[in-house]
Parts: structure tokens; C-alpha cells; sequence
């Protein structure tokens, strides 16, 4: 992609994100001759040097509102229609446009903001709308595509970083069909190691903590002599269950490392009470804490509250102004530590709702016309891409399906939207497929 002047559109945030080879190789004292393999090693060890590398990396938060939250409710109001429902709309900081009653506090930062009315997918059940919106793309078998978290985790993760490279805030361990998703393959063909690190119920990592009876010598010994062997296992007989299973224990490692990162009452009161007191709004605020410090990809859902098919409007009065609420709090956090230029934040379901209310006063799936936010990396502020016609029923303008959303990710973040993976024996993917093109009006 090119920026308008015509200069190539490879990374997102400020101009000092690319660190200067020149400036690198002198920052390390000893030139090009003194770089060897225990340097690199160590490099991400020396604290200035992670910390400048922490803040510069490319992240991104995905907050899935899975179940299909309503566009009448949030981006694409109808007041005055018979689909639009009770609520009024109220104008926002972006002249001209408005949202729905029920988000005043992202009125005010509307224009920090970008948001597609225009969404249209063709998959209107739970099991396969949650499968394509987290995957990209609809099933291939016997092949599995990984999700995004899962790709963008193995390209934005740091070399040796402790912290997983993709972790899903998830407190409920139900949700209908998400329960079943959440249970299936995340990775597909990249591998188990770039599934999720998946925490949900309590705040802090269980099980992390060395037994006491367990010096940090023995402890280290014993997992030098079980990285051996799991590595000439996996070698000798080039097991691909061998190669997951050393890069678990691998995770694990990292985990007793920053198990501190993941502890949210180690955060300040004040920030839990800006977020909370619900468990979406709390997992928001830890998302934000472990991304400042280096994780690369965080998932925030909470089971599936906004599958309204009863008492919508009931529902929606309670889960709207929480989203808003941390919509709101998570953008200007993120904005105030400098980190809002480097980091994605996406907030989306599967598909939105109904124009029309059903028999039990609820609004049902529909794939044909719904909205989604984005802001940050990459990102116009400001922007209102497409918009449906008066009751909501389809799209009025251009409409934009899951691979133009995928490649708009992608292309915020840095990334060639149309590469191909690296699949020796297999047929040809790519991390979008049919060249599909990303939303550019959307991208910075």
C-alpha cells in the first residue's frame, strides 16, 4: 500500500517505530564484529533495550463481543424507524455522525475512532460465524486455518519473550457454542505453540509457583534434562506431537517467569474502578496491562451476552454502556501511555442483529448488514466507512466481507495481507485468500 505521498505503507505508529540499523549497531558498542549468537541471545535480556523494544512493538486487542452485538444499538442507530428500537441517537465529536444513546462516552472520542456500517458476511449460525470471523476465511478440510491471534502472535512476538504471544481473557467457561470453538483447534497448521494461553474465572495464573522443596538448581537442572530428551525425541523421529509438546513446556517456562504480569490486583484500585466492576470491563483493563508489556496479541470475550433472541433491548441497556465504558477507558489509556499508535484495538462479533424485533422481544442473527470499530496502528481516526439504507435491512454503499476485513488487519499492522504460508506438501495458502483487498479508507 501507499501513503498519500506515495511513500510505501509498511508499519504503523510514529516515525521512530523502525529502529535505525545504523543507531542499532552503534547503541551495542563493539560494531558488526561483535554480534554473535550469545549477543542476540542476550539482547532482549538488557533491560533498556526490551523496554524501548516493548514499546515499539506492533500489538493488537481484539474485543470479541461474540453472540453478534446489535449495530441498531451502537454504530448504526435508526431513530424514529420501526427498526430502530427505543433509544435515541446523540451526535458525536466526528460532525455529522451520530450513535446510538447508549455510548455518550464514545460520543466524545468519536473522532479517535473508526467504524464500518457496512459489513456483510453470509454465515448467520453461531458455530460457523464464530469459525470464520476468528479464522479469515470458510473451512478447507481436511486443512485448518489458524486464527488471528494465532498468526498475528507467531509475526508480532519478540524473540525469547516470556509472555505468550497470544492470551484469551475469557472468564466464561460456557458460552453455548464459543464453549465448543474455544475447545477446537485455534493454531491449525502453524502448531500448538501458537495457540492461546487461556485464562478465564480468576485473575491470576494457576500453578505457576516452584514447589518450595525445589531449589532454583534442581529445578533448572531437571528441565535442561527434559528439554534434552524432548528434543532428540523429536529430532530422531521428527514428531510433530513431540514439537508441540516441547514448545507447551516451553510456554510453561515463560509463565512461571511473568506470572506477575496476569496478577490484576497487583494493578491500582483506581484503574480497576475506571474498568470495572464487571469481568469484561476488568480483563480490558489486564489486556492493556499486558500488551504495555510486551504481549503481542490479547483476545477479550465474556461468554456470548449479546445473542439477544429475548429481552433485547432489556440486555442492551446493560451491555452497551459497559463496552462504551471501556471502549472509552481502554483508548485513552492507551493513548496517554504513547501506545496508541502502535496498537490495534478491534472490537467485533460474528455478525450483528435483526432490523426487525421477533415475538420475544429479541432481535436474531444477521449477517447481511452489521457494524464493527477499529482504532489505532494504522488507522484513519475519524473515519465512517459505508452506511446501510433507512431501516437497516442491507448495505447502501460498497460492502466488505471477512478477507477485506482480515487484509485491512493485516496491512494496519505491517503485514502482507496477500503472503503466502509456508507450507511444503500442501496446497497454496495465503494469510488472505482471492487477493482481496483491505478497507483503504480505513488505513492511515
Amino acid at each position: 500500500m501507499e501513503n498519500k505521498s506515495g511513500q510505501a505503507h509498511d508499519q504503523c505508529g510514529s516515525p521512530e517505530h523502525g529502529l535505525h540499523r545504523r543507531r542499532f549497531l552503534e547503541g551495542l558498542g563493539g560494531g558488526v564484529g561483535a554480534i554473535s549468537a550469545a549477543s542476540w541471545a542476550g539482547l532482549f535480556s538488557n533491560p533498556v533495550f526490551a523496554e524501548q523494544t516493548k514499546r515499539k512493538q506492533k500489538r493488537c486487542i481484539l474485543l470479541w463481543l461474540c453472540g453478534g452485538p446489535s449495530q441498531f444499538e451502537s454504530w448504526d442507530p435508526k431513530p424514529g424507524r420501526i427498526t430502530g428500537g427505543p433509544f435515541k441517537s446523540i451526535p458525536t465529536s466526528l460532525p455529522g455522525y451520530h450513535v446510538s444513546e447508549l455510548m455518550p462516552n464514545c460520543a466524545k472520542i468519536m473522532h479517535k475512532l473508526a467504524v464500518v456500517r457496512s459489513m456483510k458476511t453470509d454465515l448467520e449460525n453461531h458455530n460457523t460465524a464464530i469459525d470464520l470471523l476468528n479464522r479469515g476465511d470458510k473451512p478447507r478440510p481436511p486443512f485448518v486455518r489458524p486464527t488471528l491471534g494465532s498468526v498475528l502472535g507467531q509475526q508480532l512476538g519478540q524473540l525469547d519473550s516470556p509472555i505468550p504471544n497470544f492470551i484469551l481473557l475469557d472468564p466464561c467457561p460456557e458460552g453455548n457454542e464459543f464453549k465448543g470453538f474455544k475447545a477446537g483447534n485455534w493454531a491449525g497448521w502453524l502448531g500448538a505453540e501458537y495457540g492461546p494461553v487461556r485464562l478465564g474465572g480468576q485473575y491470576k495464573l494457576p500453578d505457576v509457583k516452584r514447589l518450595p522443596d525445589i531449589t532454583t538448581t534442581d529445578h533448572e537442572e531437571r528441565e535442561a534434562l527434559r528439554r534434552f530428551i524432548g528434543r532428540k525425541y523429536e529430532n530422531d523421529r521428527l514428531s510433530a506431537a513431540a514439537s508441540s509438546q516441547n514448545a507447551a513446556f516451553a510456554r510453561v517456562k515463560g509463565l512461571m517467569s511473568c506470572a506477575d504480569l496476569f496478577d490484576l490486583e497487583r494493578l491500582p484500585q483506581k484503574d480497576r474502578d475506571r474498568y470495572g466492576p464487571g469481568t469484561f470491563g476488568l480483563h480490558t483493563l489486564l489486556s492493556r496491562h499486558l500488551v504495555e508489556n510486551g504481549a503481542p496479541f490479547v483476545m477479550v470475550a465474556n461468554g456470548m451476552p449479546w445473542d439477544s433472541h429475548v429481552f433485547h433491548n432489556e440486555i442492551y441497556q446493560m451491555v452497551i454502556p459497559d463496552l462504551d465504558n471501556i471502549i472509552y477507558q481502554l483508548v485513552t489509556d492507551l493513548e496517554e501511555r504513547g501506545m496508541l499508535d502502535d496498537t490495534l484495538v478491534v472490537a467485533m462479533g460474528e455478525f450483528g442483529r435483526t432490523p426487525g424485533i421477533n415475538q420475544a422481544r429479541g432481535r436474531d442473527h444477521y449477517p447481511k448488514a452489521w457494524s464493527m470499530m477499529m482504532t489505532g496502528c494504522g488507522i484513519k481516526q475519524g473515519v465512517v466507512v459505508g452506511e446501510t439504507e433507512k431501516d437497516g435491512y442491507e448495505v447502501a454503499s460498497k460492502s466488505y466481507d471477512e478477507r477485506n476485513l482480515f487484509a485491512t488487519i493485516f496491512t494496519a499492522l505491517g503485514l502482507d495481507p496477500h503472503r503466502e504460508y509456508d507450507l511444503p506438501g500442501l496446497p497454496t495458502f495465503h494469510y488472505v485468500e482471492e487477493k482481496a483487498e483491505p478497507i483503504r479508507e480505513l488505513l492511515a
